[in-house]
């Protein structure tokens, strides 16, 4: 009996120490794996390691029909008429004489344009009017107006018409300034005469130059630092605008970069803050008021970078100075890197000449120059191409420099190195009168008359009034192809 207690308790006390080694080996294993998930939590991440970043679509938020709706009421389709003489049939002229089947016909071009104010002022570019004999506009609505070109600066490519009519939707101008690349634009014209176009797109670039202006045979200070976007833009855009999402204008449509003459990728727009000096100044002045700083200019390269020891290659290093002008005066020197522009950086040629380009002879401008290691804040009172700093009047200059129809303006030394001459006279406009009849343009620069050097306009004046026969006038445009004219008595 006594063996059989013995023998339960013992397999009490067995059964009982089993359990418990059954209940407390889970929570050692379970602690267990606890110090491993912290081991493994340890371990350092390699610095070449790869992570995904937290992003949200931003597009699917983007709603473009606002801006759209806005903006085609503000854009117009302009169509520019030119008289023209051409060659009809030759077999016509065997029956008729000479020139018998030689008649007057009308060529038309088509572009767009955008209304900036209720009263009918209009904003394009000057290559869409350019010698226009008539300018038609015909806004969204359909309605059809003739419109009157106030001025043109040939320089920005843009020119002021004016339509009489009121209370007209009209586009507010936003500042140029604060656009940044990747921005969403809208581009609103009319492309191959298809009226109220939108295409969308982003800035793909800013201050960028595409000499397409100093190949124009007007533009004499070429000012190029366009808005670049892959926005489709093609024939007939020009003079249309680019907006913001929110509808604001930011920009006038001007150039593709297109081998074929169609849109292929990129096209060019000049920034609202250039367009609202020129159209202010073409509406108070009938001419532009352009300012200038007085340097010859380069973008800071590697090369430069490296023989100034400069820190990076942010700015515009100063080659060279004017005699007298607005940076000699104000102490900018040679090698000095001009760095802002009334706190606006400056990193390129085209984007010093925009910020100076917003404004007029006699502003005083805020400059930051790095000299030596140090930065420096300097005033330049800007000047004109005449360096002074007075306002040019259009009527004070009509009388002074006008004759046949033509305005002339005399050229100072940097201008007459630019184009490398010893002489010569610049038209500025050009209306009805001899001087047209005879095909002289706006821009051209008159240097001899009768292989006579000239200088100034006032003795071009009384050369051309003295001469008693047939005069020989030459010159060069100031993309360097030379004109020979001749003025009948």
């Amino acid at each position: 009996m006594k063996n059989k207690i013995l023998v339960l308790l013992l397999g009490f006390i067995i059964g009982g120490i089993a359990f418990s080694v059954l209940n407390i080996k889970p929570d050692e294993k379970k602690k267990s794996n606890i110090v491993q998930e912290i081991e493994v939590e340890k371990i350092p991440e390699k610095e070449s390691s790869f992570s995904l970043t937290n992003n949200s679509n931003s597009f699917m938020n983007l709603d473009f029909t606002v801006a759209a709706e806005k903006t085609v009421n503000t854009v117009v389709h302009i169509k520019s008429e030119y008289g023209q003489i051409y060659q009809s049939d030759p077999l016509l002229d065997f029956f008729w004489g000479p020139n018998g089947s030689r008649e007057n016909r009308t060529q038309i071009a088509s572009g767009s344009g955008v209304i900036i104010s209720s009263d009918g002022y209009i904003v394009t570019n000057n290559h869409v009017i350019e010698d226009a004999s008539t300018i038609s506009v015909t806004l969204n609505d359909g309605r059809e107006l003739i419109a009157e070109c106030l001025g043109t600066d040939p320089n920005t490519d843009l020119a002021l018409l004016k339509v009489d009519e009121k209370d007209l939707v009209f586009a507010e101008f936003g500042n140029s300034d604060n656009v940044k690349l990747g921005d969403w634009v809208l581009a609103v014209g009319n492309p191959f005469n298809l009226t109220s176009t939108v295409t969308a797109g982003i800035v793909s670039a800013k201050a960028r130059n595409i000499n397409i202006l100093r190949n124009s045979k007007e533009s004499i200070f070429p000012l190029e630092s366009f808005i670049q976007t892959d926005a489709a833009v093609n024939p007939g855009n020009s003079g249309g605008a680019l907006v913001n999402p929110q509808g604001v204008l930011i920009g006038i449509n001007t150039a593709i970069a297109s081998k074929t003459g169609s849109y292929s990728g990129y096209s060019f727009a000049i920034p609202s803050n250039i367009t609202l000096k020129v159209v202010n100044d073409l509406k108070n002045y009938g001419l532009v008021q352009r300012a200038f700083i007085g340097v010859t200019i380069e973008d800071v390269t590697q090369k430069i970078m490296d023989k100034f020891n400069l820190p990076n290659t942010k700015g515009v290093l100063v080659s060279g100075l004017s005699n007298g002008g607005a940076a000699n005066e104000a102490g900018i020197k040679v090698d000095d890197v001009i760095l802002k522009v009334e706190n606006i950086e400056v990193n390129d040629v085209p984007e010093l000449q925009e910020q100076i380009g917003k404004h007029k002879p006699g502003d005083n401008v805020i400059i930051i120059i790095q000299r030596k290691g140090d930065k420096k804040v300097i005033e330049v009172k800007l000047r004109n191409n005449k360096g002074t700093t007075e306002i040019i009047d259009k009527n004070k200059l009509e009388k002074e420099s006008s004759l046949y129809g033509a305005i002339f303006e005399d050229l100072n030394k940097e201008s007459l190195k630019y184009f490398n001459i010893s002489s010569g006279i610049k038209v500025v406009s050009i209306k009805n009168g001899k001087f047209k009849e005879i095909g002289l343009k706006q821009g051209f620069i008159i240097t001899h008359i009768d292989k006579i050097s000239v200088s100034t306009t006032n003795d071009f004046k009384k050369i051309i009034k003295n001469k008693k026969k047939s005069t020989l006038i030459e010159g060069v445009y100031p993309n360097g192809l030379k004109g020979y004219f001749v003025l009948d008595k």
